[in-house]
């Protein structure tokens, strides 16, 4: 600490207040005075002090219950208790209520002194844990993305060498990675960052809805036109756009997309006049776009186009050392939208998280994480708060019987794929009416798996 910390003495008897007072005050020390407890809380409601010196035998509330109220009001001060009726027992719930020591009276001013200056010392090794706590998290934070481990921070470096060029990027990684985290941040550290940054999700609209969605029409284009809309590549004019998914385009779609890569330029559905574009193009997916070129699902030189700078997101089983930073993240995000007191995650409780496979990565730890904070109690997370037992975390526990097994497995791809169940029919090599009707059969619901 570069200043002098304030400090406030709380006791009912003038002369040892005043004493205080002085001999402190010859130590260059800000010194404040209350005569009795309520007045202490009083004065602590409109100011906070860094160190307390604390009668504990007062009338009216005592010192205890003093302490108590100070530790609630400002649990960073420490406070010193003082006694003329010293003994272990109220020295120790003194401590257990938060006292940082005792003093017995009566004290020398060079006991005070040497007090005053543990605390001082206490506190600025407190402050310096801190700055290095923040440091390190810092280093394991690219904007939004978090993780320490290898390979996030193998990505983190390559968003800084990638970000201020004009570079097609290719992000790739299961569902709820953090794909669309990672586009943000290549758009937030580009020249382009005061721009627009547009995400579409192809995979959510049919065909038809998304060459209207992405390149816009004009009016009486087809029925129900009934005046001109501009699409994605313009609203995104001078910034970036994120196609999502981009290996559910059809091939007509993926041709039109070739197009805009090669001529930078679009054209409104229902228009034969083009408009040029200049837009930095980023695109997502889950899937491996050589294996659909093999079966002849997507255009080898729309990938080649797409895959100039490539950045794969590993799932969240391969980077557990990731899970503790993200949990704490969320937990402090989630308690600030709850408006709840900070709450932690106990020991118990980060087992099972670590041992967890994780089908639906960051974002199913992010669900559960809000799960948790709902239906807990107190301040701490444990492990009856989470969804599964840690029985259940062990990739040996699998269901025995073939039913579980073919539930099991249906809850997995839906969470993959968000619950997209077109893509997870797909996944499973089935229609979307046979997934319906084993959703139906298992009872599966959004939420409840």
């Amino acid at each position: 600490m570069t200043n002098l910390p304030s400090i406030l003495v709380v006791d009912d008897e003038a002369a040892i207040r005043e004493s205080l007072k002085d001999w402190l005050m010859e130590d260059g020390y800000n010194v404040y005075l209350a005569v009795n407890g309520e007045d202490a809380i009083f004065m602590m409601e409109t100011f906070r002090y860094d160190v307390i010196l604390l009668d504990l035998k007062m009338p009216g509330m005592d010192g205890l219950e003093t302490l108590r109220r100070i530790k609630k009001i400002s649990p960073d001060s420490e406070v010193l208790m003082m006694t003329a009726y010293a003994s272990v027992d109220t020295a120790v719930q003194a401590m257990k209520e938060g006292a940082f020591d005792y003093l017995v009276k009566p004290f020398d001013p060079e006991e005070v002194e040497l007090q005053i200056k543990k605390i001082v010392a206490h506190r600025e090794m407190r402050l310096e844990n801190i700055m290095l706590r923040k440091r390190l998290e810092e280093q394991y934070r690219y904007e939004e993305i978090i993780g320490k481990s290898h390979a996030m921070q193998e990505i983190f470096n390559l968003i800084d060498r990638v970000a201020p060029t004009d570079s097609t990027v290719l992000i790739t990684g299961e569902s709820g990675t953090g794909k669309e985290l990672i586009a943000q941040a290549l758009h937030g550290n580009s020249d382009r960052c005061f721009m627009p940054f547009v995400a579409v999700n192809c995979g959510s609209l049919p065909d038809s809805l998304l060459e209207s969605e992405l390149f816009g029409y004009e009016k009486g284009a087809f029925t129900g036109a009934d005046h001109a809309k501009r699409g994605r590549f313009e609203i995104a004019q001078g910034g970036t756009i994120l196609l999502d998914e981009i290996g559910d385009i059809s091939m007509k779609t993926q041709v039109d997309l070739l197009r805009v890569l090669q001529q930078k330029e679009i054209s409104r559905l229902g228009s034969e006049s083009p408009v040029h574009i200049d837009v930095r193009i980023l695109a997502a997916t889950n899937q491996d776009l050589k294996a659909s070129i093999l079966k002849g699902g997507f255009r080898e030189d729309l990938f080649y186009r797409l895959n100039v700078i490539s950045i794969h997101v590993p799932p969240l089983r391969e980077r557990k050392e990731d899970i503790p930073l993200l949990a704490k993240a969320f937990v402090e995000q989630q308690c600030m939208e709850m408006n709840k007191e900070n709450v932690k995650i106990s020991p118990g409780a980060m087992r099972p998280l670590m041992d967890y496979h994780w089908p639906g990565n960051v974002r199913e730890l992010e669900n559960i994480i809000e799960r948790a904070l709902v239906i807990g109690s107190g301040n701490e997370i444990v492990a009856d708060d989470l969804p599964f037992s840690p029985r259940e975390t062990g990739p040996s526990d699998s269901p025995k019987s073939l039913k579980m097994m073919e539930k099991a497995h249906i809850v997995m791809i839906l969470e993959q794929t968000n619950w997209n169940i077109s893509k997870a029919a797909r996944e499973m090599d089935i229609d979307r009416q046979t997934l319906y009707n084993k959703m139906n059969k298992y009872a599966i619901k959004r939420g409840e798996s």
